[in-house]
């Protein structure tokens, strides 16, 4: 493993420039470009739109959707992770602080467990369309707010963790959250498959309930896939690679992979939205809008 104090003494001996961070790294900088244009990319757009998500939820007169409540934690958290950008750039650019490097790494600790929002999501839609008996007996909100309660309760213990001990003393158990998040969704996508195709068997039109659960499983399936998978399939490799393939191409494009999503997460969320709701000239008085409510 490579000697993190002696790093850390070598980047505070040389200044370089924005586009790099370690003097190595010189002759691959276009993926710190990629690393850090993500990070304004989430600063400029993502935290605008996790701002909105939270706030439209906040706001919503009618029940909604029973899954709001974790998408609403979900976008409380990558709003957190946007508002260190400044912080995270800075510091790494130029100050490399030791007492700011720790609250990186809590930053850090939230973002890594975003998952388990998500999977909380997928899981309400599961029960919802392939166990309706028993998504009617267990509708009440007080149930998702004990769930999302006993989840921040994990989430803080991870981050607290992670920013104290050093990423190293989580890195397993990041991992068992990527692992089992992703298998989840994909045992949810399945199921909710074989329940579609048996709803529409000798029929014509799609329960506008059930088709309307399979988009937002597959979605987030594909979130997990894209943003989450590249890191448990490479950094446990870690130490086959050299400094300057992990230090400035691996970590930086994982990382970059994971940090999007805080962007493509509220993203997903308002392309479901009403456009009545976005806007409210685009909201006809002679038609009244459809909520239908998983």
């Amino acid at each position: 493993m490579v000697n993190i104090s002696a790093l850390n003494s070598s980047m505070s001996q040389w200044h370089h420039p924005l586009w790099y961070q370690y003097e190595a790294c010189a002759e691959a900088p276009h993926w710190f470009i990629l690393y850090f244009g993500v990070k304004v990319l989430n600063l400029v757009a993502g935290l605008p739109m996790n701002t909105l998500v939270i706030w439209k939820i906040l706001k919503k007169k009618s029940e909604g959707s029973t899954s709001d409540i974790f998408i609403f934690n979900l976008s409380v958290l990558d709003a957190c992770f946007g508002l260190m950008t400044p912080v995270d750039m800075v510091n790494r650019l130029y100050f490399n602080d030791p007492g700011i490097w720790y609250s990186q790494r809590f930053a850090y600790g939230l973002k890594d467990t975003t998952p388990l929002f998500l999977t909380c999501i997928c899981l309400d839609r599961y029960v919802a369309v392939v166990h309706p008996i028993l998504f009617t007996g267990i509708r009440d909100t007080r149930i998702r707010v004990a769930i999302s309660a006993f989840i921040w309760g994990l989430i803080l213990a991870y981050s607290l963790t992670k920013c104290i001990l050093g990423i190293l003393s989580v890195n397993e158990v990041f991992s068992g959250i990527i692992l089992s998040a992703f298998f989840i969704m994909v045992f949810c996508n399945l199921s909710i498959i074989w329940v579609l195709r048996k709803s529409v068997a000798g029929k014509e039109v799609i329960n506008p309930v059930k088709k309307k659960a399979f988009k937002m499983v597959t979605i987030v399936l594909g979130i997990i896939v894209v943003n989450y998978l590249p890191p448990v399939a490479l950094l446990p490799f870690a130490s086959t690679y050299s400094f300057v393939t992990l230090h400035c191409k691996v970590l930086l494009g994982v990382f970059s992979i994971m940090d999007l999503s805080c962007t493509l997460e509220p993203l997903l969320y308002i392309s479901k939205m009403d456009k009545s709701t976005l806007c409210p000239c685009l909201h006809s008085p002679s038609k009244k809008p459809i909520s239908i409510t998983v």
